[in-house]
């Protein structure tokens, strides 16, 4: 019996406080609640390493446990190497996007940059937003695109 080989997603943001953390987390969930633990492994990354070392986002990790999550990463900035390690590397925006294909080492590793929202199957936007300067609302709407999206992103990724 052929086993389908491991997929392995890296959530990509800005700081990796916010955004991709509560993405990782919720795709976590999805992963659990269908048994597919073992068919995936998922992490997330920052494209800059200010926050690097830190727990998620004090806000965000309050949404997210209203939502019934529990955000465990500590952020880290992308490596080189994450080209070469993940299947998927999912930006939340255009300037995540523009900044992943500067630093892809090559045109194969830009080949598995892909855009968040374009697993939406409910939300119409073109990009997370980020809520770091937002309030309660921005905070809430991230966590609700994400969710759509997430679930959009593992059923493709099921086929």
């Amino acid at each position: 019996m052929n086993k389908k080989p491991v997929t392995k997603i890296l959530f990509v943001c800005l700081g990796n406080i916010c955004r991709s953390p509560m993405a990782e987390t919720i795709f976590n969930k999805i992963i659990t609640e269908h048994h597919a633990q073992d068919d995936y492994v998922v992490d997330s990354a920052g494209l800059i390493g200010f926050h690097a070392g830190e727990p998620a986002d004090i806000r965000m990790q309050r949404h997210a446990r209203n939502h019934g999550y529990n955000i465990t990463h500590i952020s880290r900035k992308i490596r080189e190497y994450d080209f070469d390690e993940y299947n998927y590397i999912v930006a939340m925006d255009d300037d995540n996007i523009r900044r992943l294909n500067d630093i892809a080492p090559t045109l194969e590793a830009q080949s598995k940059i892909v855009r968040m929202t374009d697993f939406c199957r409910k939300y119409s936007v073109s990009n997370v937003p980020d809520p770091y300067y937002g309030g309660y609302q921005d905070f809430e709407h991230v966590v609700s695109i994400l969710e759509d999206a997430c679930n959009g992103l593992f059923e493709e990724s099921r086929q």
